[in-house]
């Protein structure tokens, strides 16, 4: 390898990106050079540890599980995350409720980019709260978090083997800014960067990965309630969205993108509006920190 180490380390989500990327470092490296970090916390979906540990299994590679749980509650971020949900939720009951951060949907209601709390209880989503500014920061804030300790755990571990941290972010992702700083984002190498979300889809059935990794909806985890992207970061299905970066990149015609995506025009316009909004939001997040010189 470039970086003269002696094989990858890689976070094992349960969900398609860390498979895609598993099984292309098993076969390029073997399965002795690969290993696996399961880093789930208490507020982790239990599909993403029996998944994440499948597919270990089944490319007969080294993993272990760690959890984050103990560093999140040394820095009092559950604590903290339920005032703000109680504040905002007059209802909310943690015993009962479980929670997510949601985003209207982008083709029935546009632009319109206000985050809810939605309360859940057995199942069902029978409540939603508008967050203010400030607590939609702070909750953003400490959620992100739980992905920069992942990112410690997977350091770590790399460093003690000798090994580099391989990244599991696609071009969709990349694009639209969908990582955190120094968490998911802050790794050695990125194989999946020049695939879209879609194309992912598409090695995925090629790799033979398991249909219950591809069927499962690409979420972060870090909600108490099963929370996917398209709820919360696209707003939309993830073949339009990746239509729409497609035909930006290559410079398509409206024409095109309607055959396409079966979009008013109108409603093309908006989503362009919508995804550049996102891009110039999220620069700081691809940019390298700035050198600083200091003057006399």
């Amino acid at each position: 390898m470039g970086f003269k180490k002696k094989g990858l380390v890689i976070g094992v989500s349960g969900g398609i990106d860390s498979a895609v990327a598993l099984t292309l470092a098993v076969q390029e490296l073997g399965k002795d050079n690969v290993y696996g970090l399961l880093i789930p916390e208490k507020e982790s979906a239990p599909s993403s540890t029996s998944l994440g540990a499948e597919i270990c299994e089944s490319l007969e590679i080294s993993y272990e599980e760690v959890s984050i749980s103990p560093i999140l509650e040394s820095l009092d971020i559950y604590d903290k995350k339920e005032q703000i949900i109680k504040r905002t939720c007059p209802e909310y009951d943690p015993r009962i409720h479980k929670t997510s951060l949601v985003l209207p949907d982008f083709l029935n209601q546009g632009l319109l980019n206000v985050p809810y709390i939605q309360l859940i209880k057995d199942g069902e989503a029978i409540a939603k709260y508008r967050l203010k500014a400030n607590d939609y920061l702070e909750l953003i804030g400490l959620q992100n978090v739980k992905q920069r300790s992942r990112m410690l755990v997977q350091y770590m571990c790399a460093e003690k083997m000798n090994y580099a941290v391989c990244g599991t972010t696609n071009k969709t992702e990349l694009a639209l800014g969908q990582f955190v700083k120094y968490g998911d984002g802050g790794v050695d190498i990125e194989p999946l960067a020049d695939c879209y979300k879609t194309q992912i889809y598409a090695l995925a059935k090629l790799l033979n990965v398991d249909e219950a990794i591809i069927q499962r909806p690409p979420s972060a985890d870090t909600w108490s309630h099963f929370t996917s992207d398209e709820d919360f970061y696209w707003r939309m299905p993830i073949h339009v969205m990746d239509q729409l970066l497609y035909a930006q990149e290559h410079r398509l015609s409206v024409e095109v993108i309607e055959k396409n995506t079966e979009l008013s025009r109108e409603t093309i316009h908006k989503a362009q509006r919508h995804i550049d909004r996102m891009r110039n939001t999220t620069t700081y997040v691809r940019a390298a920190p700035p050198i600083c010189y200091l003057g006399r």
